[in-house]
């Protein structure tokens, strides 16, 4: 089967390129990762997508599970940014790590794929119950018309429990730079106007997270976009991406910390 967009090839950044970045407020300088060696992870990554057409490409076409077909991403759900690390372990091997931002068709974890950064268990535990509740209060602000008082009170009360929800949520956070230091989300973010819904999901943090926890030094980043181009056309099919300004740039400072990239003084 011919999928969309199937011929487009990749644009990549130059190995120099400083794709990944953020000031640390512990050491007052910014720090930064180029994309180096994970130019030709990223394309190899690009390749096996394109080829398999799934997220579990290692596993035989027999095994593969329809919840990770890449046909989600050509549809109305859009397309959705993927992220490769070139890293070297305490032995000398290179390696390889790869992330997908957010969710995938709602699940978390896809085997392959390095884990998002809270304890998933805590996260839906806490989560489901209260998403529940602002959804239920959503319905009963329908049945009402807006400039009812209990309509009013409801929206009230909605925007109050996912101000808080979200609150609770980042708390799940922990981040862990190449110091060996441990902070919470909340203590780590620079930036006015509190934290955007999604900090912490994108694939440069997921991918530091993995590598900082395993005693892996990065090499290299990049990131790319596959897929549909999002609703402001900001990101496009084959098009690679720094790490975003909003919701990464503060807190990949502290993340990137210690790994002596940049400007990284004591």
């Amino acid at each position: 089967m011919v999928r969309p967009m199937s011929g487009v090839v990749l644009h990549l950044p130059e190995a120099e390129t400083i794709t990944c970045r953020g000031f640390c407020s512990r050491c007052g300088h910014e720090h930064t990762l180029g994309a180096g060696p994970a130019i030709a992870a990223a394309r190899e990554l690009w390749n096996a997508l394109q080829h398999h057409g799934r997220l579990d490409f290692d596993v035989p076409p027999e095994q593969a599970d329809s919840a990770f077909s890449l046909e989600l991403l050509h549809g109305p759900a859009r397309g959705q940014m993927f992220g490769v690390l070139a890293y070297e372990d305490g032995a000398d091997r290179r390696g390889v790590l790869r992330a997908f931002s957010g969710q995938y068709n709602s699940l978390w974890r896809v085997p392959g794929w390095v884990d998002p950064l809270p304890d998933i268990r805590e996260y839906q535990a806490l989560n489901e119950p209260e998403e529940a509740r602002i959804k239920s209060l959503s319905r009963e602000m329908q049945a009402l018309a807006s400039d009812d008082l209990r309509s009013r009170a409801l929206r009230r009360e909605r925007l109050a429990r996912c101000r808080e929800l979200m609150l609770q949520l980042h708390a799940l956070y922990r981040l862990r730079n190449f110091r060996g230091q441990e902070k919470s989300m909340a203590e780590v973010f620079l930036g006015g106007g509190g934290m955007p819904a999604g900090t912490g999901d994108c694939c440069s943090p997921k991918l530091l997270q993995h590598a900082a926890l395993h005693g892996l030094r990065p090499l290299g980043l990049v990131e790319f976009y596959y897929g549909r181009a999002n609703r402001s056309e900001t990101r496009r099919h084959g098009q690679w991406y720094p790490s975003c300004e909003g919701k990464c740039a503060p807190i990949l400072g502290f993340m990137l910390c210690g790994l002596g990239g940049g400007s990284d003084a004591d």
